[in-house]
């Protein structure tokens, strides 16, 4: 039985205070003889035969590329070069609340001397509610609104939310070197049939879905298959590192092959995937090649300029930070839809409509041509049920208050021009919102709607590379081949 759950966490390489699009931190590589660091702990692994094994407690330890456990009381021991991810567990404990985060690591970029390091898991802002419990890591709202031009509304499922004395809290952190700019929070709260799941598009419309149709295939451009790692979203993500494949490609191609109805005029592809955490690292390292241009640039990009418009073509034919879907058709195959950027450290389920009034027979095919290293996919699944809006209830917070006592309620009741900046990275606060009562036999699903951006801290001492602006920007292919180069280098480099 297919089962769709609403966010998968990501991390794609070996980081230690990584430095990408929305987080900033650097990338080097560890020593290899690392335990359980700090507050992280490795809680298991999915092998490259994607088996999911999850660790007795206190988790595993990784040495020498050898990673050793003890799982339902019995020793474990399985290669690095066997595992396709880590998973990993952070608790920290304050005088107020406990914080919670779960994260993965793709091991298929772990160098053979590599090793986990005590992760700081950082992003752009990083919003966590309280479960009952405790705060869980739950959304990363705006990632790539990387200056004001770009700021944009984000569409979030809140799936750890649970009300608490008849309030929901959310807990607004910046753990990052950059300033954070939150312009509005308020949640939507759809009560609805228990049998219909409820999932966002990027444009913030809701579409309930009854009847998911995972894939029937799902094959890679060598003909491998992929079905055991895109049918359900779990602990199997595929992903491939920034590295050309043996013949030089650039990108892989994966075809998805869905039943269909034949009468049905108009899918809802749910499909849930995240920005690869290479893919966004490269966002800072491409602006910091203009140098001390890079602010003035970044200011040009306006809403309506050609500035802005010249950028959005060049993401779409490059499938960086947004992936293009084709559709098979009875002529070939036409370009119906496009995966919108997340992530990266926490993937969405997200609604793309796809127009299927011109495919013949019961059979919907899609592909996908994900630049290398720029793409964590996990799950796809198709609904042709008829589209209708639920109901939903907007709930503005009550209560808006930072970790030095201050009150921002005011800054984040509408979209307008105040702003609760967290230039810090001890900056958080904590929004309460009324929580409605329950009716007993519907589901309840809560989005975070949110609108904001964010201003990278940038290296703007030299001048701009004109060369490499020219091969990323002006050539087919140009960001993952920069990409790569850069990978390439990151992992030549001694440890």
């Amino acid at each position: 039985m297919h089962r769709f759950h609403s966010k998968c966490c990501a991390f794609v390489l070996v980081i230690s205070l990584l430095d990408f699009g929305c987080t900033h931190r650097v990338v080097k590589k560890v020593d290899p003889a690392i335990t359980n660091a700090d507050r992280e702990e490795i809680v298991g692994v999915t092998t490259n035969r994607g088996e999911d094994v999850r660790f007795d407690s206190p988790g595993g330890a990784l040495r020498n590329g050898v990673i050793s456990a003890r799982v339902r009381g019995a020793d474990y021991t399985i290669n690095l070069a066997d595992v396709n991810r880590l998973w990993t567990a952070r608790v920290e404990k304050s005088v107020a609340r406990t914080v919670g985060l779960v994260a993965g690591i793709a091991a298929g970029t772990l160098l053979a001397t590599a090793a986990i390091i005590a992760l700081t898991k950082k992003s752009c802002p990083f919003v966590y509610s309280w479960d009952g419990e405790k705060y869980s890591f739950d959304a990363e709202p705006y990632g790539g609104a990387i200056t004001q031009g770009l700021e944009r509304d984000d569409y979030s499922e809140l799936e750890h939310l649970r009300a608490d004395r008849g309030l929901y809290r959310l807990l607004l952190t910046n753990e990052v070197d950059e300033t954070q700019f939150t312009n509005l929070m308020e949640l939507w709260v759809v009560d609805g049939p228990a049998d219909a799941r409820i999932v966002a598009d990027e444009f913030g419309t809701l579409h309930p879905v009854l009847h998911l149709q995972p894939p029937i295939a799902a094959t890679d451009r060598a003909g491998n298959d992929l079905l055991g790692w895109l049918r359900a979203t779990d602990r199997l993500i595929w992903e491939q590192p920034a590295a050309p494949a043996s013949d030089g490609a650039l990108r892989d191609e994966i075809i998805l092959t869905f039943p269909k109805p034949e009468a049905a005029r108009n899918a809802r592809l749910v499909v849930n995937a995240s920005t690869g955490l290479w893919g966004s690292y490269m966002i800072k390292k491409m602006v910091e090649l203009r140098g001390r241009e890079a602010p003035a640039w970044l200011e040009s990009l306006k809403p309506d300029s050609d500035e802005l418009t010249a950028v959005h073509t060049w993401i779409a034919r490059e499938d960086i930070y947004r992936l293009n879907v084709d559709v098979e058709e009875p002529n070939g195959w036409h370009s119906r839809g496009s995966v919108p950027p997340g992530g990266p450290l926490i993937a969405e389920d997200r609604v793309v409509s796809i127009d299927t009034s011109h495919i013949r027979g019961d059979k919907l095919r899609i592909r996908l041509r994900p630049p290398l290293g720029f793409w964590a996919l996990n799950s796809f699944a198709m609904d042709y049920d008829g589209d209708h809006a639920p109901a939903v209830t907007r709930i503005a917070p009550v209560s808006a208050k930072t970790n030095d006592g201050r009150d921002v309620l005011a800054d984040l009741l509408s979209s307008d021009d105040r702003y609760y900046a967290m230039p810090s990275t001890s900056d958080r606060a904590e929004i309460q919102f009324k929580a409605p009562p329950e009716e007993p036999g519907l589901r309840r699903t809560i989005f975070l709607h949110s609108r904001g951006w964010y201003q990278l801290h940038l290296n703007t001492a030299r001048e701009p590379d004109a060369l490499a602006l020219d091969g990323i920007f002006n050539h087919v292919d140009g960001a993952v081949r920069f990409a790569a180069k850069e990978y390439a280098a990151w992992k030549a480099t001694p440890n």
